[in-house]
C-alpha cells in the first residue's frame, strides 16, 4: 500500500475545512502539515492553532513536517494540537537524538528528514528511534517546485537502509503521478503531494490515481 499525504500548504486557505474534507473523502490517509519558521527555510506558514482547528474536522493521520531551527525549543507547542507524527530536519538541530526523544516521550510518532544535499548515511544512528524517514526531492521552503530526479538514488539507499524495520519512507517535493511512480519503484511508501492535488482540476481524481500507484509495489 502507498499512503497519500496531501500537503496543506497548497490548499485554498479560504476554505480549509472543505479542502481537507475533499481529500479525506477521496481516500487520502495522511495530511501533510508543512510548518516553516522563516529561518530554517525562507518562508512562513502556519502553526499549532491552525492545526488544532483542522483537527476538529478531520480524522486523517496528521503528519507534521517541522522546517524550523532548533525544533526542540518549539516542540511543546505542538504536543496538544492533534498531531500524530512530527518529523524534524537533521540539519535543523545540533542534538537530533534529544529532539527525537522528546517527541517519543510524548507518545507521538517521530521522523527525520534530510535535504537534497544531505547524504542518507546521516540517518543510520537514529533508525532505532524513528518511525518515518522523509527524503526531500526539492529544496524545502516552497511548494510547486520541480522534482529533483537525482534524489531517486537516495530513495533507493534509504529503502535498503530501512530494510525490514517498521519505518515509513516518505518523499516530499514535486510529486505527481509520474514522479510518484518513480518514487514507489524505488521503495517509497508515503507520497506527499501538494500542488498536484490541490491545484489540479479534480483533486479527488488525482488522489485516487496516486493511491493506485500502490499496485506497483
Amino acid at each position: 500500500m502507498v499512503i497519500i499525504s496531501p500537503s496543506l500548504l497548497a490548499a485554498d486557505f479560504g476554505c480549509l475545512y472543505d479542502e481537507v474534507a475533499k481529500v479525506e473523502n477521496a481516500g487520502a490517509q495522511w495530511l501533510h502539515l508543512d510548518v516553516m519558521d522563516g529561518h530554517f527555510v525562507p518562508n512562513l506558514t502556519f502553526g499549532p492553532d491552525i492545526i488544532r482547528q483542522i483537527r476538529r474536522k478531520s480524522k486523517l493521520f496528521f503528519d507534521a513536517h517541522l522546517m524550523i531551527e532548533q525544533p526542540e525549543k518549539l516542540l511543546p507547542m505542538f504536543f496538544n494540537c492533534g498531531i500524530d507524527q512530527i518529523t524534524i530536519h537533521f540539519e535543523a538541530t545540533q542534538n537530533v537524538q534529544q529532539a527525537l526523544s522528546v517527541i517519543k516521550n510524548h507518545n507521538l510518532k517521530c521522523g527525520l528528514s534530510i535535504k537534497p544535499q544531505t547524504p542518507t548515511e546521516v540517518l543510520k544512528p537514529y533508525l532505532n528511534m524513528i518511525d518515518n524517514v522523509l527524503i526531500m526531492t526539492v529544496e524545502p521552503g516552497f511548494g510547486g517546485q520541480k522534482f529533483m530526479t537525482d534524489q531517486l538514488v537516495k530513495i533507493r539507499q534509504a529503502t535498503e537502509m530501512i530494510g525490514d524495520l517498521p519505518i515509513t519512507l516518505e518523499v516530499d517535493g514535486g510529486i505527481n503521478i509520474n514522479t510518484g511512480k518513480e518514487c514507489v519503484k524505488c521503495g517509497a511508501n508515503v507520497l506527499v503531494a501538494g500542488s498536484a492535488v490541490f491545484k489540479s482540476e479534480n483533486p479527488v481524481t488525482t488522489v485516487k490515481e496516486l493511491i493506485k500507484l500502490g499496485e506497483l509495489k
